[in-house]
C-alpha cells in the first residue's frame, strides 16, 4: 500500500488510559486524523454516525469483507470492527497521517497490510492499577471486569508485536512520550528524503 501518511497503530487493554492520550494527541498535533472504524454494533447514547464509527448491519459488514472492503477487521465481544480500505486510502493520498485505536488482533492484521505502520502500545503501571481503574469507572460488574483483565493479559502478551511501549504512569509524562513517537516518525531520514532532494536540487 503505498502512502505519502504515516500510519500510527495504537492498542492497551482496557482501562490503561490510551482513549485520554489519543483524543488530546489529535487535538493537539496538525494534520493527525483519527481513524473513523466501521462497527455492526448499535451506537450508545451520544455517539454520532461519521464521527464516532460508520454504523451498519451485519449484512453489509458481510458484504465489506467480501470485496475486500476493509483494510483489517475483527469481532469483539460479539461485534464486527473494521478499517474501510477507501477511506484510509483517501485520508493518506492527502498526504495526513492517521492514528487508528484498534485492538492487538486487528493490529496484526494492519500490520501485514501495512508494514510500514508505526506500531504503539500503552502500558498500565501494573495490573492492580489497571484493575483500580476499571472498577472506579463504575460501568462494569465483577464478572465483566474479571473478563476484561483476562482479555488484558492476550494483549499484554502481544507487545513484542509493536514499535513503541509508552508506559503511562503518569498522565503528563506518558503524553509527551506517545506526541515524541509521532513527531520523531515525521522526521525519519525516509520521510524526509523528498525534501532534502528538493533542496539539493537548489545548490
Amino acid at each position: 500500500m503505498h502512502h505519502p501518511g504515516n500510519v500510527f497503530v495504537v492498542s492497551a487493554p482496557s482501562g490503561a488510559g490510551k482513549s485520554t492520550l489519543v483524543r488530546r494527541l489529535v487535538s493537539t498535533v496538525p494534520n493527525l486524523i483519527f481513524s473513523i472504524s466501521f462497527t455492526t454494533r448499535k451506537p450508545r447514547p451520544g455517539e454520532v454516525d461519521g464521527l464516532d464509527y460508520f454504523y451498519i448491519d451485519d449484512a453489509s459488514f458481510e458484504a465489506m469483507v467480501r470485496e475486500g472492503g476493509f483494510v483489517e477487521w475483527v469481532e469483539v465481544y460479539g461485534y464486527r470492527y473494521g478499517t474501510g480500505r477507501d477511506w484510509l486510502n483517501g485520508v493518506l493520498a492527502s498526504g495526513q497521517d492517521v492514528l487508528l485505536d484498534i485492538e492487538t488482533t486487528g493490529a496484526l492484521n494492519l500490520r501485514r497490510a501495512i508494514p510500514d505502520a508505526c506500531m504503539i502500545f500503552i502500558l498500565p503501571p501494573s495490573v492492580a492499577a489497571l484493575e483500580e481503574r476499571l472498577r472506579s469507572r463504575g460501568k462494569d460488574s465483577d464478572e465483566q471486569i474479571r473478563i476484561r483483565l483476562e482479555y488484558a493479559l492476550h494483549e499484554m502478551e502481544q507487545y513484542p508485536a509493536y514499535d513503541y511501549l509508552v508506559l503511562n504512569d503518569d498522565l503528563e509524562l506518558a503524553y509527551r512520550r506517545f506526541e515524541s513517537i509521532i513527531l520523531a516518525t515525521r522526521a525519519s531520514r525516509e520521510r524526509m528524503a523528498p525534501a532534502a532532494q528538493r533542496i539539493l536540487e537548489g545548490f
